[in-house]
């Protein structure tokens, strides 16, 4: 399973699921003998590179986020 495709933080990936639904269009017999599976993996590797450079992105922030309250949090202490 995946996320919805077409969001926002999928941008990077628009090539690779428009071939995907380009494959799927194709009918159901295409789909069902695995025609469709190569677009698939392409799919899964995109969104998890996504996915993982987001994580990365996500996790920086946050570590900002709580040096600079860390830091307003020793001030306090220090000036109490």
């Amino acid at each position: 399973m995946h996320p919805h495709l077409h969001t926002k933080d999928n941008r990077g990936c628009e090539d690779v699921m428009r071939a995907l639904d380009e494959c799927h269009d194709e009918g159901f017999l295409h789909k069902l003998f695995g025609n469709c599976n190569k677009f698939k993996t392409e799919v899964n590797k995109c969104l998890r590179a996504e996915r993982l450079e987001r994580t990365a992105r996500n996790r920086e922030e946050a570590k900002k986020k709580r040096e600079k309250t860390l830091a307003i949090w020793k001030d306090i202490d220090e000036n109490s």
